[in-house]
């Protein structure tokens, strides 16, 4: 449920409340939102802390702008997978937006909505199914048929019925909010791209490669006229065109748009900059799949490489980049190279997540196939049954 998590992401209330910065309050939730936009958790939880304190404190429990920070708050927890603590959060400001506001007021549906993406990235399909569809009803009531907020209520049924193979519910759907965006800001718009990206993603899964190829295209175009050539959105667009040659087969297509999109990304952020991360190992697993290992390898090792400049040795990212690595290291047969990396990334993985993490599962699995291919079985057995163990428990989600 990733893809549908980070589709629906939504910080409800804070654009409107967060014009001007003439009190503490305000001040505390525009540098929680400015950090969190970088990506910055750490510092947004403290400023958003520092929010709740300060309206508690100034405003009351049942004031409107108390409710707003405890919505930016979840989100922020629904991000690093707190997610009882996000879905208190969130009822409590449904409490209090509900009594300050009624129940049919549009910042109700915001948080109902975010209370659908919670129960969506937790598995409760019907739960969130049901928030979204009272979203939806409440916008179009409160804002009208044609508001942008409906359509955005839209692609979020859509993308839960896309993930649950309700295909030609989640067309409809997201045809209908494509046709508000293109009548409210106009068909060039960047803003129209977001319905067109969700059409083309529900075209690709379908195998309707060649109904997605020109939307795709008419993103790229909407994106490079509108934000210029080396706007990292114009390298998304290229990223996605790439993928949909890749899953053809047209890796001869897909390989220079991929070049150029690392291209954009680096000249938007710098060399060393953690948000290359994602285009790195995207590149590399490009290569991976074709088999050319030694072009995949520089590129993992180069994410390694940053993870650790910029988080330090021993944090769950260079894990990840550990365990990315060592996995090309096992498929060239390269095993004693791998099993070194793998050993350090569980190392750093359980002291981070502790020993009954997910993530630990994950590695412990990798690990196993590692060693039943060097033929020590007796040794994989022990990690497989810890990593059963684990996800069987339900624990360190």
């Amino acid at each position: 449920m990733t893809r549908l998590a980070v589709a629906l992401f939504c910080l409800a209330l804070s654009a409107g409340l967060v014009r001007a910065q003439d009190s503490l309050w305000e001040k505390y939730m525009a540098a929680g939102a400015e950090s969190y936009g970088k990506g910055q958790f750490g510092e947004a939880e403290k400023m958003w802390l520092a929010a709740r304190k300060e309206a508690e404190s100034n405003f009351g429990p049942d004031d409107i702008r108390l409710a707003a920070t405890l919505t930016n708050l979840a989100e922020l927890y629904r991000r690093q997978g707190k997610y009882p603590q996000a879905g208190w959060l969130l009822r409590r400001a449904l409490g209090i937006t509900k009594k300050a506001k009624g129940s049919h007021h549009p910042q109700v549906a915001s948080i109902v909505n975010n209370l659908g993406t919670l129960y969506a990235t937790t598995g409760r399909i019907e739960a969130a199914e049901r928030m979204f569809r009272r979203a939806l009803i409440l916008r179009e009531r409160t804002l009208g048929p044609d508001s942008l907020d409906v359509a955005s209520s839209l692609d979020n049924l859509a993308l839960l019925y896309h993930d649950e193979d309700h295909f030609q519910d989640a067309l409809q759907l997201h045809r209908r909010a494509l046709a508000i965006r293109e009548h409210a800001l106009g068909p060039g718009n960047p803003g129209v791209t977001v319905s067109l990206t969700n059409l083309a993603g529900l075209y690709t899964d379908l195998g309707r490669y060649g109904e997605a190829e020109p939307i795709y295209r008419r993103i790229l175009t909407i994106r490079q006229s509108a934000l210029g050539p080396d706007h990292p959105d114009v390298a998304a667009a290229f990223d996605s065109l790439a993928e949909l040659y890749s899953k053809q087969g047209k890796f001869g297509q897909a390989e220079p748009l991929y070049k150029q999109s690392l291209a954009i990304k680096e000249k938007a952020l710098g060399a060393d900059s953690a948000g290359l991360i994602p285009a790195l190992d995207e590149e590399a697993l490009f290569y991976q799949a074709q088999g050319r290992y030694a072009d995949a390898e520089p590129l993992y090792k180069r994410a390694l490489a940053i993870n650790e400049k910029t988080f330090g040795p021993n944090d769950p990212e260079v894990a990840k980049s550990l365990d990315s690595l060592a996995e090309l290291y096992r498929k060239e047969s390269k095993f004693g190279e791998a099993e070194s990396l793998y050993k350090r990334a569980l190392a750093i993985s359980e002291k981070s997540y502790g020993a009954n993490h997910h993530e630990v599962a994950a590695l412990l699995e990798n690990y196993a196939v590692l060693l039943h291919q060097m033929g020590r079985e007796q040794e994989a057995a022990p990690l497989e049954a810890r990593a059963r163990a684990i996800r069987s428990n339900g624990s360190g989600n």
